[in-house]
């Protein structure tokens, strides 16, 4: 019984050391409402396009989600999961998904000034 307890007790202890580091997360509508600062649209060091928010020495990336965004009068702009910026026809974009869509802009999208909606998850940048 002894032996039993003594296996079970030491795979509890490597399951626990195993366990990764939590990541200290939070959302956009959290860290926008306690005064954090939006930078313009950039990327991080794995080419993940989100943008820097700070407030004093505190600083989070948001990730963005938009996949797509108007761009101009007549333009659209997609987003690919590399990176990537790909420009697109607005009116056969619009001709084959059925109508207008609730996009951001992309000018606002590189200024900082977002919607909820197009921020994914933000990380603490240390």
């Amino acid at each position: 019984m002894t032996a039993r307890f003594s296996l079970f007790s030491s795979l509890i202890a490597v399951a626990l050391l195993g366990l990764p580091v939590v990541v200290q997360a939070a959302s956009f509508k959290e860290l926008s409402g306690q005064g954090y600062k939006v930078g313009a649209l950039s990327s991080n060091k794995a080419g993940i396009r989100g943008w820097n928010l700070s407030k004093g020495s505190d600083r989070y990336f948001c990730e963005m989600r938009a996949t797509m965004a108007y761009s101009g009068k007549n333009g659209m702009v997609s987003f690919t999961s590399a990176g990537r910026m790909i420009s697109l026809d607005r009116n056969t974009v619009e001709k084959r998904l059925g109508g207008s869509l609730d996009l951001p802009k992309y000018e606002d999208l590189k200024a900082g000034r977002l919607r909820a909606d197009d921020v994914g998850s933000c990380r603490k940048v240390t």
